[in-house]
C-alpha cells in the first residue's frame, strides 16, 4: 500500500502548476477563402495563424474588434466558432536545388507526383528588398536567344525587364524561350569546364492560368530539357485567391536563395494581371476601401515589393525578373500596366497588329525600350547589331507613310527594302531560341550586304540556312565569337569567308 502512496506522491511532485500563455481567438465568419476571427489580441500583421485541421492562415487585416485572415488550404472543413491560435512565424517556403525540375504549389509543397522534395532551408515569402548600396550596376548579359530582344533591347542579369501585350501576342513565348536559352547556354558553358561560368537558374511563376496551359508550358520545358534547370510554381485559375495572390512571392523567396549563394536566377511572373485581380478580390471580400478600377490603393506597393527583390549584388549573385502583363486592346495607359511600367527597367511591348501580320515574335520596336541598354550587350552585338534599332524605326515610320504615295524617291525606296529584309530576318519560331555567337553571324551577313541579292520571301530562310551551315562546318569561328564576345579583323575575315562559302552553295 505504502508502494502506491509513494508513486502517488512522486506523480504529483512532478506535476507542472505553471500557466501557458496561448494566443487564440474564434471564427466569426468563413467565406469565399477568407475568415473573421475574434480575439488574436496580440497578432501580427501577415503572421501564420493555425486553423483546425492543419490548415493555414495569413493575418492581413488587423481592426479594432476582429482580424481577417485569408485561408490557404481546405476551407470547407472549417466552420463558425472554431478555435484559431497565433504562431508567431511567418510564412516561409522550402528553398535550394533540391526545387529545380519540380512543380510546387504557393506554399513549396510538390504537386508534380514525384514524392517529397528534399530542402534543408526555407526562406520567408514576404522580405524587404536589397538596398541602395549592396546593388551592383546591370552589365553582365542575359540572352533570350530572340534575335530582336538581343539585338535591340537587351536584357542583363539582375534587371526588371515586363513583357506587356495583348492575350495571344507570344507573351509567354518569349518568356519560355529565355527559359530554354538559359538551359541550353548552361549544358555548354558546364560542358566547357570554365571555372568563370555562372548558370542561370530558371522559376516559372503561373498565375491564375488554366491546368492545361500550365501542363503545355512544363511539356514545351522538358522536351527542350530545361526542365531540370527550372522551378515551377503553380497557382492556376482553380486555386483560392489566396494562393494566386502568395504564389510570386514564393517564387522571389526561391530565387532570392540562389542569388544570396552567388548564383545567378532568372523569374518569370505570368501573369502579374491575374495576380492584382486575385489580390483586388481578397481585398473586396476583407471590405478594403476600393480605389481606381476597382483595386485596393495598396496595389501599386502589392507590385513594387515584389520586383523590387530582383537585383545584383555585390559580391553575391543576382536576380533577373520578367514579369508579364496582359493589356486590352492594346491599352497600356490602364491602371495596372502604368504602374507596372513605372517599376520596371524597360518593357517589351507586343503588337496584335504585328502578330496578325505574321511577324513574329511581334515586337514592337517604337514602343519597347531596355533602360540597361547596351551596357547589358556584348561588344560582339553592338558591332553588328547598333543601328538595327534606328533603322527598323526608320522603317514603320516610312512603311506608313509609303502606302499612301506610289511614286518614291530611290533611297527611300532602298530604306524601304532595307527594313523588310530586317522584319524577316526577326521572324524566329516559338521554342527555338537561337545561340548569340550564331545570331552575331546572322546580323553580320545582314550588315555586310549578304541577303540583298535574294527575293524578299527567302531572307528568312536563307537566314537559317547560314546558322545550319556555321553550326555544322564552321563550329571552330562559332566558338570563337563565343569565347571572345567581340569581332576583330582576323575574325570578321574568318566569318567572311564562311559566308561566301555558304552564299555560293545556297544560291546554286
Amino acid at each position: 500500500m505504502s508502494t502506491v502512496l509513494e508513486q502517488i506522491e512522486q506523480q504529483i511532485a512532478k506535476l507542472s502548476s505553471k500557466a501557458v500563455r496561448k494566443n487564440t481567438g474564434v471564427i466569426r465568419t468563413v467565406a469565399d477563402g477568407v475568415a473573421k476571427i475574434d480575439g488574436l489580441s496580440d497578432v501580427m500583421y501577415n503572421e501564420m495563424v493555425s486553423f483546425p485541421g492543419g490548415a493555414i492562415g495569413i493575418a492581413l487585416n488587423l481592426e479594432q474588434d476582429e482580424v481577417g485572415c485569408v485561408v490557404l488550404g481546405d476551407v470547407s472543413r472549417l466552420k463558425e466558432g472554431d478555435e484559431v491560435q497565433t504562431t508567431g512565424k511567418l510564412l516561409s517556403v522550402p528553398v535550394g536545388k533540391g526545387l529545380l525540375g519540380r512543380v510546387v504549389d504557393a506554399l513549396g509543397a510538390p504537386v508534380d507526383g514525384k514524392g517529397p522534395i528534399t530542402s534543408s532551408e526555407s526562406y520567408p515569402v514576404e522580405k524587404i528588398a536589397p538596398g541602395i548600396v549592396v546593388r551592383k550596376s546591370v552589365s553582365q548579359p542575359l540572352f533570350t536567344g530572340i534575335m530582336a530582344i538581343d539585338s535591340m533591347i537587351p536584357i542583363g542579369r539582375g534587371q526588371r525587364e515586363l513583357i506587356i501585350g495583348d492575350r495571344g501576342t507570344g507573351k509567354t513565348t518569349i518568356a519560355i524561350d529565355t527559359i530554354i536559352n538559359q538551359a541550353k547556354i548552361n549544358k555548354v558553358g558546364l560542358a566547357s569546364g570554365d571555372p568563370k561560368f555562372r548558370p542561370v537558374y530558371s522559376i516559372y511563376v503561373a498565375v491564375g492560368q488554366k491546368n492545361s496551359n500550365i501542363v503545355r508550358t512544363i511539356g514545351a520545358l522538358e522536351v527542350a530539357g530545361a526542365l531540370e534547370y527550372t522551378v515551377i510554381v503553380a497557382a492556376p485559375a482553380a486555386d483560392n485567391p489566396a494562393n494566386q495572390y502568395l504564389a510570386p512571392y514564393s517564387g522571389a523567396a526561391i530565387g532570392e536563395w540562389f542569388m544570396e549563394n552567388g548564383m545567378d536566377a532568372l523569374i518569370v511572373y505570368d501573369d502579374l494581371s491575374k495576380h492584382a485581380v486575385a489580390y483586388r478580390q481578397i481585398s473586396l471580400i476583407l471590405k478594403r476601401p476600393s480605389g481606381r478600377e476597382a483595386y485596393p490603393g495598396d496595389v501599386f506597393y502589392l507590385h513594387s515589393r515584389l520586383l523590387e527583390r530582383s537585383a545584383r549584388l555585390d559580391g553575391k549573385g543576382s536576380l533577373t525578373a520578367l514579369p508579364i502583363i496582359e493589356t486590352l486592346a492594346g491599352d497600356v495607359s490602364a491602371y495596372i500596366p502604368t504602374n507596372v511600367i513605372s517599376i520596371t527597367d524597360g518593357q517589351i511591348f507586343l503588337e496584335t497588329d504585328l502578330f496578325n501580320q505574321g511577324i513574329r515574335p511581334a515586337v514592337s520596336v517604337g514602343l519597347s525600350v531596355s533602360r540597361v541598354g547596351s551596357s547589358a550587350q556584348i561588344k560582339a552585338t553592338k558591332q553588328v547589331g547598333g543601328k538595327l534599332k534606328g533603322e527598323l524605326a526608320q522603317f514603320r515610320e516610312l512603311a506608313a507613310f509609303a502606302q499612301f504615295g506610289s511614286d518614291l524617291d530611290a533611297k527611300t525606296k532602298s530604306q524601304l527594302d532595307r527594313g523588310s529584309r530586317i522584319v524577316e530576318l526577326f521572324k524566329q519560331p516559338a521554342f527555338n531560341p537561337i545561340p548569340i555567337e550564331q545570331q552575331v553571324v546572322t546580323l553580320w551577313a545582314m550588315q555586310k550586304g549578304f541577303y540583298d541579292s535574294l527575293e524578299l520571301k527567302q531572307v528568312t530562310a536563307a537566314s537559317v540556312s547560314l546558322r545550319e551551315f556555321f553550326a555544322t562546318r564552321k563550329d571552330a569561328v562559332l566558338a570563337e565569337i563565343r569565347n571572345k564576345a567581340a569581332l576583330d579583323k582576323d575574325l570578321e575575315d574568318k566569318i567572311k569567308v564562311g559566308v561566301e562559302e555558304w552564299k555560293a552553295s545556297f544560291s546554286a
